[in-house]
């Protein structure tokens, strides 16, 4: 085997031999740098769809805040009312009652008997 080079061939020889060497490791960091910067690409679009998602979960949790806020004033609302009717006389709330189930069964027997 022959090396070609100036100087003697052992040190044309080592020279070429440590070359070669570095430029597997180059070559190998060249690698592991590429997979590395397609590692750090993959894990930023990640984050950049969390931080969509999140954005997107904090618009609809405030959406349903307000809503449940409506909701509760409605609700208070319901329960202020109903306060002021038992506040009221029971026997005309009794009679109301009454005479609304009255006038429900009638309609009932009405429609029964017309078919």
């Amino acid at each position: 085997m022959r090396r070609a080079g100036l100087g003697d061939g052992a040190a044309a020889g080592s020279y070429g031999y440590t070359n070669s060497g570095y430029s597997v490791y180059e070559e190998e960091n060249d690698r592991l740098t590429e997979s590395l910067r397609s590692k750090v690409s993959a894990i930023k679009s990640l984050s950049i769809e969390i931080g969509t998602e999140v954005k997107n979960q904090n618009k609809m949790l405030s959406e349903m805040e307000n809503d449940f806020d409506s909701t509760g004033g409605l609700l208070g609302a319901t329960m202020g009312r109903l306060r002021t009717l038992s506040r009221g006389s029971q026997t005309k709330l009794l009679c109301y009652m009454m005479l609304f189930s009255l006038f429900v069964f009638f309609v009932i027997y009405w429609i029964i008997k017309l078919r």
